[in-house]
């Protein structure tokens, strides 16, 4: 599924190509492209869910966050998300990529996601995904573009 994602994220948005709304022609496309069925379906569903977060009148994750606290993970959370991937999220909650919200909307897009353990450079996608689905978060986006494309020179300390 996250296969899917990643062929759709980088054909429509990277390209710039306009995205095909029709859900009967967008699966016959990927069908065209290798994909399964099964797994074509669970990734609309999960690209649907995305919108919905976004677009919600509930705003399901609205956070009011005091001083001094901090995101408790569960167990099931702890299973797919390693200890590499929650330190990232931190780090991008600290330089303001991700606020509390945006936060718990990758970690729920996440937790839809088929599969084992998230990789980190997976982890970044998904926030790349995000990002790029939540109005307003333009300058989050392309901070979050340079994390994943730019390769810094010399040592990092």
């Amino acid at each position: 599924m996250f296969d899917i994602l990643m062929y759709l994220f980088e054909t429509y948005v990277q390209s710039d190509v306009e995205l095909l709304f029709d859900r009967e022609e967008l699966t016959d496309e990927l069908s065209r492209a290798g994909f399964r069925s099964d797994e074509i379906g669970k990734a609309l569903i999960w690209i649907e869910k995305l919108a919905e977060l976004q677009n919600s009148d509930l705003h399901p994750y609205l956070v009011t966050k005091q001083a001094g606290s901090m995101r408790i993970f569960n167990s099931r959370e702890l299973e797919r998300i390693d200890t590499e991937s929650r330190g990232f999220l931190l780090f991008l909650e600290q330089i303001n990529v991700l606020d509390d919200t945006t936060r718990e909307m990758v970690i729920d897009r996440v937790m839809e996601l088929d599969g084992e353990l998230l990789s980190l450079d997976d982890l970044k996608w998904v926030v790349l995904m995000v990002l790029f689905n939540v109005p307003g978060n333009d300058d989050a986006y392309h901070q979050m573009e340079d994390l994943i494309f730019e390769q810094p020179d010399g040592l990092l300390h």
